[in-house]
């Protein structure tokens, strides 16, 4: 649960947000694919259904839902001001002692009947149809002023808190890798390593995961993030294992490719190392200042003079990470953010489709600091630096 210290902290920087845009008041869009933004006002998400918050320039704050996780959200959510919209509830679904109104009559209700001429909105271009329509219908004649941008960039500097939940995040999901790990043997199925891991990562306290776990042999691992399948795994192939935590709503991410039976050959020792140089190469540029198009393209670079590697790359090398395993800024080629202090960059130097070899990842995380960066993880900070050693 989000603490009231830090509830009221962001709170109140949204506040700033409506009043710098002569708002009385926003609506923040999110449903179990989008959680980001709502979780970030309000430590949670529900089930099943989606739904909005409502905040104004009071401070003042709703979640308007559906009525099967109205009890959730009165337990766990920091805002426990709650209204039940038809368009949020589960298709078909009949709540008969559920007491269901319109966006409209929520508005007249917060805002007093005073007559409003525009309201704030985040999450734009993520709400469905319906949502949109539905509200637009219910409140005609008030102007949506997409302020998702201001909102999103609220989560982009980290805050102490933040930064804690980060770091136990990381503790889970390096428990879950080091299983998974283990497991990888000759014999066994890509979904029954995936299997250790998640158990691993939930026993650990993880509420939920930042991605589904990915173990994916030889040409399977070109999918870039496949889930497991039934596959065997044989002695000699390279695998790709990725896993990712979510602690109270924070995600990690540890990613490495390795060798069933951990006997690489020379060619696969001369690749795994090449794409690791790359990430030192990422990790040394990972400082206040650094621009993303400035990163990708000295790496891409490097790909290209290594043989024409570069035409393997699809994603950038380094993305932020929070409430989202991957999220903006992503510091592609041509991204103009610069990296400050109190970030968390996810280094995820990748190659895929690669003749012989298919795909291959190495993602580990990182705090950025004043005078650089700080592993989350030691432990796979040094396991993709020790590749260089083979």
């Amino acid at each position: 649960m989000l603490e009231d210290k830090e509830f009221k902290r962001r709170r109140n920087n949204v506040v700033d947000i409506l009043r710098k845009n002569d708002l009385k008041g926003a609506l923040i869009y999110y449903d179990e694919l989008n959680i980001g933004n709502g979780w970030y006002l309000s430590g949670w998400c529900p089930q099943f259904e989606s739904g909005c918050i409502l905040i104004v320039d009071t401070g003042n704050a709703y979640i308007l839902g559906g009525p099967e996780s109205e009890p959730f959200a009165k337990m766990d959510s920091a805002i426990k001001e709650t209204r039940n919209i038809t368009v949020f509830m589960v298709p078909d679904e009949e709540y008969p002692m559920a007491k269901i109104v319109t966006f409209k009559e929520v508005f007249d209700e917060v805002f007093g009947g005073s007559k409003l001429d525009k309201i704030g909105i985040v999450g734009m271009s993520t709400m469905p149809y319906g949502v949109y329509k539905s509200l637009t219908d219910d409140i005609k004649g008030i102007k949506l002023i997409d302020i998702t941008s201001e909102y999103e960039e609220l989560r982009v500097i980290k805050s102490q808190y933040e930064i804690d939940l980060m770091q136990k995040s990381t503790d889970i999901t390096d428990e879950g890798f080091k299983a998974m790990s283990d497991a990888i043997k000759d014999g066994v199925s890509e979904i029954y390593v995936a299997g250790i891991a998640d158990g691993k990562i939930r026993t650990g306290g993880a509420n939920w995961f930042g991605y589904k776990t990915i173990v994916a042999a030889e040409e399977r691992s070109n999918g870039v993030v496949p889930t497991a399948s039934n596959r065997i795994l044989r002695n000699g192939e390279m695998v790709l294992a990725g896993c990712s935590a979510r602690y109270e709503g924070y995600a990690s991410a540890a990613s490495c490719s390795a060798i069933v039976g951990g006997k690489p050959s020379k060619e696969q020792k001369d690749y795994m190392k090449m794409v690791v140089e790359a990430y030192i190469m990422t990790r040394e540029m990972l400082k206040p200042g650094m621009v993303g198009k400035e990163n990708y393209a000295k790496i891409k670079k490097y790909f290209s003079d290594k043989g024409g590697y570069e035409k393997y790359v699809v994603c950038p090398f380094v993305h932020t990470c929070g409430l989202h395993e991957a999220e903006a800024p992503f510091f592609g080629p041509n991204s103009n953010d610069v990296i400050v202090p109190n970030m968390v960059i996810n280094i995820d130097v990748s190659l895929w489709n690669v003749p012989k070899f298919n795909g291959i990842r190495f993602e580990t995380g990182y705090l950025i600091t004043e005078k650089g960066n700080k592993p989350f993880s030691s432990y796979m900070d040094k396991m993709i630096e020790n590749v260089l050693d083979w």
